[in-house]
């Protein structure tokens, strides 16, 4: 009977919550009118080369992240459900099959070489085909497959990649590396008989592969100093210093590989990044913690640089290039935040992420800058619990259980470390403070981290060609989409005509005229 008063109450309070111009039929109508006007005009489809390419990651940032990103922002500004993203306002929509060659649920480097480098691949390989086996270096010669940042600068392009992860993280290093284990970042993470077989660690990769990456911008310095160098910003801190085995100074190499006469800056603080005249800068690495970034939410302003900052610098740098770009932005964390039960953590990453995402829009323009947003995989993040219109993203279901009678809160996990028995019970939650940022929701099941979802995930595109991006895709197809939009690549056979749509239009005249000279 309480359980029925609390919802009853629940439902008379929502009601009060509806804005007056909503409880106008006409305002739907002209809502839904306006709708249908703009997708006619999405008939007139955007034809252009691209001449730029930005690919954004929210890595885990599953469909209901995206809808929890969207109400959580739209709370922090004074709306709430109505509220939309920026990625909500890129008219073309599809969705993304993420399994791995060998998972039904996926990783995020099996997922990474299928975004990137158009092949699908295993759990935990990085820029490999399907037949390495993780840990297995000897499987790795003759399977290394390039990815679509390799391919826009072999045409010439500027390429960066920016991410709140260390750079050689698992998205990231798919773009450069080859690697039948993702987490060999140095090679003091590797076993010996991978470093006997030949295989080289990530840090290195990304020195050498491909040395003349105009922007790296993210976390990850301790994987490029020799194993013990105390770290600039943390020196006494023994698990933030150098990881390297080889001795090697992995940034002095990257400052050696440039050609003579270039500019090569490498910056470790925000304020220093913030402080580059970059149009005397031609190769930009900035490392701004030991392995990766804060969370947004703890963020030291004065030393790290937001994500929205960083990609601020990197498109103003890669612009400079008269070809055009190819740019990777990575919201890693809010896959951290989910691992660890942190939805608060999460969704606020993903509201940064966005912030970007707007950041970059207004820095571009649609007639020659494909846009396109998506996530790797999903997690097992979810809210429900019949909550009104306006419930804090973060509060109270307006129920109890009808079993246990306690309250629980809106965002729940299918497993994960929020897995708590108190007194041979479910925790009760309204005796915690589970709006903390470092709060663990509940989950239906005990992990030490939770884990990954399998569902499809959404991708958003905006500008030329973005139309390609339709439906429902294998991910691997969405590399090829993108350098099919800015002839690079393989697949350049239709590029003369779309450099000169008017051609096939002039043919019968040309032809006439031809017979009138003869």
């Amino acid at each position: 009977m309480k359980a029925l008063f609390i919802l009853l109450l629940a439902q008379l309070c929502s009601a009060s919550l509806v804005p007056e111009r909503e409880k106008d039929p006409e305002y739907w109508r002209r809502q839904a009118q306006e709708t249908l006007r703009n997708a006619l005009r999405l008939q007139r489809l955007n034809q252009n080369v691209a001449k730029n390419l930005i690919l954004f990651l929210g890595d885990g940032m599953g469909v209901s992240t995206v809808t929890a990103a969207r109400i959580l922002k739209g709370q922090l500004h004074g709306q709430g459900e109505e509220s939309l993203l920026e990625m909500d306002k890129f008219p073309f929509v599809a969705l993304a099959k993420t399994y791995n060659t060998n998972a039904q649920v996926p990783d995020s480097a099996g997922t990474a070489t299928a975004y990137l480098c158009g092949v699908k691949a295993n759990e935990g390989t990085l820029g490999v085909s399907a037949g390495v086996t993780r840990d297995r270096c000897n499987t790795t010669k003759g399977q290394e497959v390039t990815s679509i940042l390799r391919w826009a600068k072999e045409a010439g392009k500027a390429v960066g990649i920016v991410t709140t992860t260390r750079v050689t993280h698992a998205t990231p290093s798919a773009a450069y590396a080859h690697s039948a284990n993702r987490d060999w970042y140095s090679d003091g993470e590797m076993p010996p008989d991978a470093l006997e077989g030949g295989c080289k660690d990530i840090a290195r990769q990304l020195v050498e592969n491909i040395p003349d990456i105009e922007v790296i911008l993210g976390g990850g310095r301790k994987y490029m100093y020799p194993r013990n160098v105390s770290d600039v910003e943390y020196p006494h801190e023994e698990k933030q210093r150098g990881t390297r085995l080889d001795g090697r100074n992995l940034v002095q190499a990257w400052r050696e590989a440039k050609p003579r006469g270039k500019v090569a800056e490498y910056v470790w603080h925000r304020r220093g990044l913030l402080a580059l005249n970059l149009t005397r800068v031609d190769f930009l690495l900035g490392l701004f913690e030991p392995g990766d970034m804060m969370y947004e939410l703890d963020r030291n302003n004065d030393t790290d640089p937001s994500l929205s900052e960083m990609v601020s610098v990197a498109i103003r740098m890669l612009q400079k290039n008269p070809r055009g770009f190819f740019l990777l932005v990575e919201g890693g964390r809010i896959d951290h935040g989910h691992h660890e039960g942190k939805a608060k953590q999460a969704l606020h990453e993903a509201v940064e992420l966005d912030r970007a995402i707007g950041l970059a829009t207004r820095l571009t323009s649609t007639q020659d800058t494909l846009s396109v947003v998506t996530a790797d995989h999903s997690h097992v993040f979810t809210f429900g619990g019949y909550t009104p219109r306006g419930n804090p993203i973060f509060g109270l279901a307006p129920m109890q259980s009808d079993v246990d009678r306690k309250p629980f809160t809106s965002i729940l996990y299918g497993n994960g470390p929020g897995y708590k028995i108190v007194a041979g019970e479910r925790e009760n939650v309204s005796a915690v403070d589970f709006a903390h940022a470092d709060y663990q929701a509940q989950s239906a099941v005990p992990l030490r981290q939770e884990t990954h979802g399998g569902e499809d995930v959404a991708v958003f595109a905006r500008g030329p060609m973005a139309h390609l991006l339709h439906g429902v895709h294998e991910q691997n197809y969405i590399p090829h989409a993108m350098a099919y939009a800015a002839c690079i690549g393989s697949n350049r056979g239709h590029c003369n005509a779309a450099a000169h749509p008017a051609t096939p239009l002039l043919l019968p005249f040309l032809g006439l005229l031809l017979l009138l000279l003869c």
